[in-house]
């Protein structure tokens, strides 16, 4: 219980704002003109902001830091 209590309250940084923001966008929308399209859409970017992940997971899409670079350099005969 106490690792969902730490995904929904921390690590609230701009872009999951930004997704909550769509999400509640989509939401209105979807209310206002009884559209199914905007139905899913709020609830894909209303998820992803609450669970804190994205089409490839938390930090799926993150590129490798530099230090796995270095390490691999030096096994790599040049």
């Amino acid at each position: 219980m106490a690792t969902i209590r730490q995904i929904l309250f921390t690590g609230w940084n701009f872009m999951r704002w930004l997704r909550l923001g769509a999400g509640i966008f989509f939401a209105v929308e979807a209310l206002k003109t009884h559209d199914k399209l905007f139905g899913f859409a709020a609830a894909f970017f209303l998820f992803t902001a609450h669970f804190n992940t994205g089409c490839c997971g938390p930090a799926g899409c993150a590129v490798p830091g530099r230090k796995i670079r270095e390490e691999k350099m030096k096994d790599d005969p040049v």
